[in-house]
């Protein structure tokens, strides 16, 4: 039960992700290929690069296409349907913190699970959750989401440390999972509805 429920959220992910894509290529008034373009780099971006800097072979959307057809058939229905979906953007900002949150945490597990060091773990995590929303920003030439005023990339640094130091505690893989999850969530859905920020480097 546990499973079904993590890999449907990892759909949801997914789907939230490229969405998110897609709708930053609609504000840019991008074809239908640019639509597709940003989608699936935004949705597997981050676990592509994760699996490159781990040297874990094949990757997983080469390993299992559907991913890549997901990311696209998102894009192509957000091609003409964006304008319904910019009036609900703050419910498309709760579902992408859930995204983020998973993601840190099945990143780091991920990771882990290559035999990579705890520390190298946390980075993979956070690559996994946060760099598809960064090469999507640089493709389109937006401001990037590592200058968003509010929490976004500590979210994902708490969720993946929260992961692997439960893991390291030795809890089960449903409780470092959930805990990393609710963390990491709570963390960026408290930035979404009250605006929470870290203290900025302030020129004397």
């Amino acid at each position: 039960m546990f499973e079904n429920l993590i890999t449907a959220l990892d759909w949801l992910g997914i789907i939230v992700f490229s969405l998110t894509g897609a709708l930053v290529a609609s504000r840019s008034q991008m074809d239908l290929v640019g639509f597709i373009l940003l989608g699936t780099v935004t949705g597997i971006g981050g676990g592509t690069l994760r699996d490159l800097l781990l040297d874990i072979h094949p990757i997983f959307w080469i390993e299992q296409p559907i991913y890549v057809l997901v990311c696209a058939g998102v894009s192509i229905l957000a091609f003409f349907s964006a304008h319904l979906v910019h009036p609900r953007y703050r419910l498309l900002l709760w579902l992408d913190a859930a995204g983020l949150a998973l993601f840190a945490a099945t990143g780091a597990e991920r990771a882990l699970g290559a035999g990579a060091h705890p520390i190298v773990a946390v980075i993979m995590g956070m690559i996994t959750a946060c760099f598809g929303g960064i090469i999507r920003d640089t493709l389109s030439q937006e401001r990037s989401i590592i200058f968003s005023y509010e929490i976004y990339v500590t979210a994902a640094l708490v969720a993946a440390s929260s992961f692997v130091g439960l893991n390291a505690m030795g809890f089960g893989h449903e409780i470092a999972v959930s805990g990393a999850f609710l963390l990491g969530l709570v963390l960026r859905g408290g930035a979404i509805q009250f605006g929470w920020s870290l203290s900025r480097y302030r020129a004397k």
